[in-house]
């Protein structure tokens, strides 16, 4: 993680590394059948997964406000938001990063960037006119967390094997049905196994990166809970959020729903985030731990 006075989190950092570890052993398995099946190919192959990662990675920040047709501001025109987060940084000893704003009515926000230097926070209009000073702070100390965890970065670089078996899932679809109106039996089954390595790879890469996904939640939670000293105002804050969803038209949820991973609370209704492919754990746990803090801060009080 990067260097902050957010508090440890051996936990995230052992997660992230074994991930990462699987992922990267699934990424070089993939390319060795590859090369077994299509050695003038393969690295071309995997070369374009680690081009496509390093692009999302390296445009990440504007690609997401671009998705949440978000703008930055400057102090003069949101100066509550920058004091606040200028407030977070000082005590986190952070860089600050960008600030954003998204005009629309669904209550969240979220953080992006290649780099801690390189990053942007940015919250929704529906969220600033929803939220108390104390629980927007709450929230953005939670962003801030992400921030300093380095979560975009690790999240790319877990996503590489998955791209890869997903481009080559589309290619060995296409390639079979070619393959097949020629009779090629060789090259038919050539592809029909990469079809099947590649759904393997994507489907355990997919189901490892939702595993990472719900602990760095738990994560920035309880890191901006010790950084705030008011984990009740996060709580409050989530219940409000996800109550809010109940409010906003499914049409308005499924257009940014692409953006769920990065959101502090996915844009869907209900609590029915019980299931292997959620990216953010259960509210009832996220509550249960922020209540356990509170008593933790209370004892120490």
């Amino acid at each position: 993680m990067a260097t902050s006075r957010f508090i440890k989190d051996t936990g995230l950092t052992v997660r992230m590394t074994l991930v990462l570890f699987l992922l990267g052993g699934l990424f070089v398995a993939l390319v060795a059948v590859l090369m077994g099946l299509f050695p003038d190919y393969a690295f071309l192959i995997a070369a374009v997964g680690i081009g496509i990662a390093f692009y999302q990675w390296w445009t990440s920040d504007k690609v997401a406000m671009r998705a949440m047709r978000a703008r930055e501001v400057t102090p003069a025109e949101a100066p509550e938001l920058h004091a606040m987060i200028d407030r977070l940084c000082a005590v986190a000893d952070m860089p600050k990063p960008r600030v954003g704003i998204a005009d629309m009515a669904i209550p969240n926000a979220f953080a992006t960037g290649r780099s801690p230097n390189r990053s942007v926070v940015c919250v929704t209009t529906g969220i600033l006119g929803m939220l108390t000073a104390e629980e927007l702070e709450g929230v953005l100390a939670h962003e801030l967390a992400h921030v300093a965890h380095r979560d975009v970065l690790v999240m790319t670089l877990a996503a590489s094997a998955g791209i890869l078996a997903g481009l080559l899932t589309r290619g060995a679809q296409l390639g079979g049905m070619v393959r097949g109106r020629n009779n090629n039996n060789g090259a038919a089954a050539a592809f029909m196994l990469t079809l099947v390595v590649s759904l393997v790879v994507y489907a355990v890469s997919f189901l490892l990166i939702r595993l990472l996904s719900r602990y760095r939640e738990l994560s920035a939670d309880r890191a901006g809970a010790y950084l705030t000293m008011r984990p009740a105002a996060l709580g409050s804050a989530l219940q409000k959020i996800s109550g809010g969803m109940a409010a906003i038209p499914e049409r308005d949820l499924r257009g940014t729903q692409a953006m769920n991973a990065f959101f502090i609370t996915p844009a869907v209704k209900g609590l029915g985030l019980r299931t292997l492919t959620a990216t953010h754990p259960p509210l009832e746990q996220r509550l249960a731990q922020l209540a356990r803090i509170q008593t933790e801060l209370g004892r120490a009080g």
